[in-house]
């Protein structure tokens, strides 16, 4: 049965009903939905629910409980992240599972609570210090975010990573009419590195820290290899009319709705137009969109941002044709006509 919600309170259930029993977080708007809910509805199933004094207190303590076995997860929205990224980049070496939602609000700094797409060097170049990524993903409806969201708890597991869902604080606030349907259970290996007590078995140590330079070189390794099977492995990515279109639109998220609809604009006056849109963010979906590309005239690119997400289109297109951007900044959000107008000059000058 579908019901009403916004976006912040859907994904909370959605991580509830995926089996997160201790969520830690720290206020702060536009993703304020999502800590009150979980709030309210931790205790209801037996689960943890902790306001921490700061976010780096959040995230540290979901590096307790996922080392204990158990799902866990924070959210926040861009400063707060900010503040969460040595305690990120120490489960990504400890190759600890954990769920992380990022509500972009408008940056740099304080910014404003407006939505954004600001944050996806953050998200996707690693964040923290060391190397490493996190699986990113970025959904465009509510009810993708509910879906996305238990995949996320799925991909930590399996992979033994950090997972960031990247949302944006429109896509959290508004409401769209969701369902959540039953979830066979994912077929994921034990988690035999846990700290749950000796109980009789051999020792455990869950640790990032290497003094020796060649066995910190072998344990980064491990990680790169793992990094390559997520890479062959985890890419999504949606197209739209694609099939005969002469300029690819490529956004993600609230970006993407909107090209959508300017998509269907142009398409009644002629203009043949398809939308590319990733869905993992990271690893990105470079063969597949330069696939696409390169059977067009050229891509413009279109993001709620100063310009991210269109270096990682650059490197999938590689000159094979020409890539343009468009962006608004500050918590500004390029509109469907506004893509229009982006789109028929090209149209003009370049076709």
């Amino acid at each position: 049965m579908k019901q009403l919600m916004t976006g912040n309170e859907a994904m909370a259930e959605a991580a509830v009903q995926a089996g997160c029993r201790f969520y830690f977080g720290y206020p702060i708007t536009p993703q304020n939905e999502f800590i009150a809910y979980m709030a309210r509805r931790m205790p209801e199933v037996g689960g943890t629910f902790i306001q921490s004094e700061s976010e780096i207190a959040a995230i540290n303590m979901v590096m307790g409980a996922s080392a204990a076995g158990f799902r866990a997860m924070t959210s926040s929205s861009s400063p707060g992240i900010s503040l969460k990224q040595e305690g990120i980049s120490y489960m990504a070496g400890d190759q600890l599972p954990a769920v992380v939602l990022n509500v972009v609000r408008g940056g740099p700094g304080l910014g404003n609570i407006g939505p954004a797409q600001c944050d996806y060097f953050q998200a996707t170049k690693g964040g923290g210090h060391g190397d490493y990524h996190c699986i990113v993903l970025a959904p465009s409806t509510v009810q993708e975010g509910t879906e996305l969201i238990q995949d996320a708890f799925d991909l930590a597991d399996k992979y033994r990573n950090p997972v960031i869902i990247l949302s944006d604080g429109r896509l959290g606030q508004m409401m769209e009419p969701v369902e959540f349907k039953p979830r066979k259970p994912a077929n994921l290996p034990p988690k035999d590195y846990i700290l749950d007590g000796k109980k009789g078995r051999a020792r455990r140590v869950i640790c990032s820290l290497f003094l020796s330079e060649p066995v910190l070189e072998e344990w980064n390794k491990k990680i790169q290899e793992k990094l390559m099977r997520i890479e062959e492995n985890e890419v999504r990515y949606e197209t739209t009319m694609v099939e005969d279109a002469q300029v690819i639109l490529v956004a993600y998220g609230t970006s993407a709705r909107n090209c959508k609809e300017a998509m269907r604009t142009l398409r009644s006056k002629g203009r043949k137009v398809g939308v590319f849109r990733p869905i993992t963010l990271w690893p990105f979906p470079y063969d597949a969109l330069g696939e696409v590309v390169k059977k067009s005239r050229g891509a413009l690119v279109v993001e709620m941002s100063a310009g991210q997400m269109v270096e990682d289109v650059y490197l999938a297109v590689k000159d094979m044709r020409p890539v343009f951007f468009y962006g608004r900044m500050g918590g500004l959000v390029p509109s469907a006509s506004e893509i229009v107008q982006q789109v028929e000059k090209i149209f003009t000058k370049s076709m």
